[in-house]
């Protein structure tokens, strides 16, 4: 990236420095990352987020660490359901894997050689008894012996140290009112602290890719379209657990999840800092979405259009036009930003110059698309909303007055029509020096007939 692009990203970036900053972020990352070559990146990105004002908790995995060891000492892990069973052995492994596992993490966390990103840097980091646990206990005959769950988070305490700037660093294990020590899912910790913190993000690293039934990336969905992907996957699948605990947390008070990839070193300041992200991302609410305008979308509304008005793709309209109609428009937001937008201006009178106006035929008008963001789809499902808006505001009939979409206003399934078959009201004020092509679709009955 050149110095120029660089600083051009920076100011891109900067709404969301702005957003996050304050804002509590669970950062969940598996065993596999602690031995990635990727993994120096990743805390240098931490540390970054933390000198940006973001308040970070992060919960490590040791699947891999207590795999190999276990290996290493020819135990045969035994799973039981897609969950380790954990007898005192295991557990005591697992014990000193959280030990060592810590050490490094604060090790790294605690660089500062010059002439590096960690450069200067230093963050307080923090870990303790935090997490409660019980123990999952038996299950069809099989006794899970020192594997547990979650019972409670000790948000207050959590909280009182993020607020004073400390990183907390929870391991996958808790503590039990008898003394035990248990084996936990470190996702099943992340999604746990994230409810009970109402973390404003959760984020899992993941070596696995996040992917449906049909092996399609999965980038965008809410709760309810995860459990129904979730139905379709085999018991197996490697992104089941993520999805799973990703869903439940939008559910009970995380506005958003963000699953990214081991394998790409800028994944976590791609999706933090850019609008189009790195990986996939469950919403509790809608991140993007379509609504109608309001007076405050009229500046964006001109930065979309002006381009085409400018190669004469669009009819000229001032903002005072704009102002005018824009309780007839409709737009896509993302991010803040409009992506797409589109009118349906009503016409009254439209069989002739004498007759009673009734609103029974509407103009499709100023449908765009960011640049970015066309060959999308955004178009169509615009337009199909401004269609099924139109029929339930009594239009019948739609007209369009293009020179250079007509074909894509073919295949929406509109039909051409001569010029002088528009309502005389809209007739009397069309450029002809345009030269316009005028389609229309019937979505009702009423008017098609005097046409």
């Amino acid at each position: 990236m050149t110095s120029t692009h660089t600083i051009e990203w920076f100011r891109h970036a900067s709404p969301y420095i702005n957003s996050h900053r304050g804002k509590t972020f669970v950062l969940c990352f598996s065993g596999a990352a602690l031995t990635s070559s990727f993994f120096s990146d990743l805390i240098n990105d931490i540390t970054l987020l933390s000198h940006l004002g973001v308040r970070l908790v992060l919960v490590h995995g040791l699947r891999a660490q207590l795999d190999s060891t276990l290996s290493a000492h020819h135990i045969e892990p035994v799973v039981v359901d897609g969950l380790r069973v954990t007898n005192e052995q295991t557990r005591d492994i697992l014990v000193a894997e959280v030990g060592k596992a810590r050490v490094f993490i604060e090790s790294r966390l605690s660089m500062g050689l010059p002439n590096t990103p960690m450069a200067g840097a230093h963050l307080s980091v923090t870990s303790g008894n935090f997490i409660t646990a019980r123990p999952h206990g038996i299950h069809h005959g099989v006794d899970f012996l020192y594997t547990g769950q979650v019972r409670q988070v000790h948000a207050t305490a959590l909280k009182e140290l993020i607020e004073q700037g400390h990183l907390v660093l929870l391991p996958p294990l808790g503590y039990s009112r008898t003394g035990d020590v248990f084996n936990l899912l470190s996702e099943e910790v992340a999604m746990q602290a994230a409810i009970s913190l109402q973390a404003d993000k959760l984020i899992f690293i993941s070596e696995h890719a996040m992917v449906d039934s049909s092996d399609q990336p999965i980038r965008e969905a809410d709760p309810d379209t995860v459990e129904t992907l979730l139905d379709k996957m085999p018991p197996e699948a490697p992104a089941r657990l993520i999805l799973s605990k990703a869903a439940t947390a939008c559910k009970s008070g995380v506005n958003r999840t963000h699953i990214l990839s081991l394998n790409d070193r800028d994944a976590l300041l791609k999706e933090l800092f850019t609008r189009d992200g790195s990986g996939a991302m469950i919403n509790a609410d809608h991140y993007e979405h379509s609504r109608m305008a309001n007076i405050s979308d009229i500046g964006s509304i001109c930065t979309l259009i002006k381009p085409l008005e400018d190669d004469g793709t669009l009819v000229h309209r001032t903002t005072e036009q704009l102002e005018l109609d824009i309780e007839h428009f409709r737009v896509i937001e993302r991010e803040g930003l409009i992506l797409a937008c589109a009118a349906l201006l009503p016409i009254g009178d439209h069989d002739n110059a004498s007759s009673t106006a009734d609103h029974s035929c509407a103009e499709i008008a100023c449908l765009v698309t960011h640049p970015d963001y066309q060959n999308t789809g955004r178009a169509r499902s615009l337009l199909a909303e401004l269609e099924s808006h139109a029929q339930k505001q009594g239009i019948s009939t739609l007209y369009v007055l293009t020179t250079r979409t007509n074909h894509w206003f073919l295949e929406q399934g509109y039909k051409p029509a001569e010029l002088n078959d528009l309502p005389a009201t809209r007739l009397s004020s069309v450029n002809r020096q345009r030269n316009s092509r005028l389609l229309v679709k019937v979505v009702g009955k009423g008017c098609w007939e005097s046409i």
